[in-house]
């Protein structure tokens, strides 16, 4: 008998994991929209992993339906992602940062290879490997944390200035460097007040050139950059943070 994972969300990420999980020989359950997770979780108890695939506005509202016989089986995946976000509501799960595109009608796009850390991580990395996407499993959650703020930092800065500039992430860093710097700047010290530590300011910057050489026509700007702009301003006046070059965006 198979071992059985829960997909909650298919649209395209989910539809990633859910198919290397079956490319693995697991059976897979779907949540989809509509579908409380307590109901699958009456019938399926004990699932090997729960991939929670929703949206980063839905995964709050989620993270505080999951039920306790799947709370040590979690896997969470989603961008903007920092390990507040899950000690909230007392949870351990394992958690990936992803690092691969899929848009509709169009296979996966491998950027860099996507660091996972947790329980299960290794059966995360082996079912996204049948499917040819490379996965890095991390040591530990210092590990963890540096990743996640990382993509963090790649996300924001691309999306963010991208309002500004436009353009794929190649000429960002080439052509508007000024710009993706200040941006970087803005968000490197958001995080920081997030998590209540300093960061390795030149280490991200690092981390963020390598993505950007992953794939250089990468475009900055997707639909959710003006949300994610808003929402950066909206954590940073709850920190009582002033980020010049985000406020000076915002009004454009």
């Amino acid at each position: 008998m198979s071992q059985s994972v829960v997909v909650v969300g298919l649209g395209e990420m989910g539809s990633v994991f859910a198919r290397g999980f079956l490319r693995s020989g697991y059976t897979v359950h779907p949540v989809i929209r509509g579908i409380e997770m307590q109901t699958i979780a009456t019938e399926i108890t004990t699932p090997e992993l729960v991939i929670i695939a929703v949206g980063e506005a839905d995964l709050r509202e989620q993270l505080g339906k999951v039920p306790d016989s799947w709370n040590d089986r979690l896997v969470l995946l989603q961008n903007e992602l920092l390990p507040a976000d899950w000690q909230q509501y007392d949870l351990n799960p394992t958690v990936i940062s992803v690092w691969f595109e899929k848009k509709k009608g169009q296979d996966s796009k491998v950027i860099i290879p996507s660091p996972v850390y947790g329980k299960h991580a290794q059966q995360v990395a082996n079912a996204l490997a049948s499917i040819d996407i490379p996965v890095a499993v991390v040591e530990d959650e210092a590990a963890l944390l540096h990743e996640l703020v990382l993509k963090n930092v790649y996300i924001l800065t691309t999306n963010i200035a991208g309002l500004e500039v436009g353009g794929n992430v190649g000429q960002l860093w080439d052509d508007h460097n000024s710009v993706a710097a200040a941006v970087a700047d803005d968000v490197i010290r958001l995080q920081e007040a997030l998590i209540g530590q300093t960061l390795d300011h030149a280490a991200l910057i690092k981390g963020m050139v390598n993505a950007f050489d992953g794939d250089r026509n990468h475009m900055c700007m997707g639909r959710s950059a003006p949300v994610r702009l808003q929402r950066a301003l909206v954590l940073a006046a709850e920190n009582d943070l002033s980020l010049p070059m985000l406020e000076r965006i915002s009004k454009l």
